[in-house]
């Protein structure tokens, strides 16, 4: 089910503990670092994958090359990457979904590729597209 609705998304990101981040970025001045940072304060557990920076550490985790690396449960893929990478994640989600108990795909702002995000619907998954998380949390902060 894609999530566009407010509600939906609170109730999405209040339900998962562990997102793992692809394409995040060791560099403090990427959206990505920032985000991850923004997420870890807020009690998530990061886990960053980015074949480039694999095996340094970033923000206390360790970067893994890909999900494949990845040996427990993540509850949500957060899409860092441009439009025309995101089906490729997306599919890559998809292939370790059981394995990992993946709940929901999470494309970026300005991320949007709507055929990978109906693949990742009809597999089960929830699907948030052009958003960012930390930018949701910080609004739902600011209301309560």
């Amino acid at each position: 089910m894609r999530l566009d609705k407010d509600q939906q998304i609170s109730d999405l990101l209040a339900g998962c503990k562990t997102i793992a981040m692809i394409g995040a970025s060791p560099k403090p001045w990427r959206d990505s670092y920032r985000v991850m940072e923004f997420l870890q304060a807020r009690g998530y557990r990061v886990l960053p994958i980015n074949p480039a920076f694999a095996g340094q550490e970033l923000l206390g985790e360790t970067v893994l090359a890909s999900l494949e690396e990845v040996s427990g449960p993540v509850d949500l893929v957060d899409i860092f990457r441009n439009s025309e990478a995101a089906g490729a994640v997306v599919d890559e989600a998809l292939a370790h979904q059981q394995r990992l108990g993946l709940k929901a795909v999470w494309m970026q702002l300005g991320v949007i590729d709507v055929a990978a995000a109906e693949r990742a619907c009809q597999a089960g998954l929830q699907v948030v597209m052009d958003r960012c998380p930390k930018i949701e949390l910080a609004r739902r902060e600011l209301a309560a």
